[in-house]
């Protein structure tokens, strides 16, 4: 069964999946709901749509590979906080109260996501509107942009998600203190139920909101394949 390879590495990412109002989270991998939404934005998918496109989207069977699993920040944002400030509340009246927001992300992580389906002509568009989005893309929030392309040359493989990801080499640049990995952890969308439980599978518009629940186990994949990055 074809495979659809993403490339999502960035100084800064986020893929929250329980965030309300002034405090947002990040889970350690991208969501679900956070890498089918890249995707409709890279074919232009309008937010406020629910077509047979984004239902098989969302239909995909997900892993993601965690070249380099990045670090757990805190970013603490203050708005409208300064003595002289007002903040135009949505009913058009002035407010002086400041806002506080504590926004976690991951730094330098690097990830290889894995999309599965029987439909290749749909990971072939996929793939390629990657490459010509038809909106900017972003890492899980408008201002985390990917340091490197996110469609990879090649990246839909006549393999299934475990074999792909074992055959694809090491996204992560090597550097000096760092050891070229054996092998890697992978977070697999499980169909038979075991596993964590995940709230990330998209059930309507993302304008809507609604996301029900899928499985996802972790499992190991040994590369087969030679790293081409030189040392940094």
């Amino acid at each position: 069964m074809p495979t659809l390879l993403l490339r999502l590495a960035g100084p800064m990412q986020s893929w929250g999946t329980t965030s309300r109002f002034d405090q947002r989270d990040t889970g350690k991998e991208p969501s679900k709901s956070g890498v089918i939404g890249l995707l409709a934005a890279a074919l232009g998918i309008d937010r406020e749509v629910w077509n047979d496109e984004l239902k098989s989207l969302a239909a995909l069977t997900m892993a993601v590979r965690h070249d380099r699993p990045g670090v757990l920040k805190r970013d603490y944002q203050t708005a409208g906080c300064a003595s002289t400030d007002k903040m135009r509340r949505a009913d058009g009246s002035l407010s002086e109260d400041g806002v506080t927001s504590q926004r976690h992300y991951l730094a330098d992580a690097v990830f290889l996501v894995a999309l599965e389906g029987p439909d290749r002509s749909l990971l072939e568009r996929a793939h390629a509107a990657l490459n010509n989005p038809v909106w900017p893309l972003a890492l899980g929030r408008k201002s985390y942009v990917p340091s490197e392309p996110i469609g990879l040359e090649g990246g839909v493989v006549d393999r299934p998600l475990l074999d792909a990801l074992a055959a694809w080499p090491w996204l992560a640049a090597q550097r000096k203190w760092e050891a070229i990995p054996e092998r890697l952890l992978v977070s697999i969308e499980s169909s038979d139920g075991t596993g964590a439980l995940r709230m990330d599978q998209p059930l309507s518009s993302f304008a809507e909101r609604r996301f029900g629940a899928r499985s996802v186990r972790s499992d190991w994949v040994n590369l087969t394949a030679e790293v081409s990055h030189a040392v940094a």
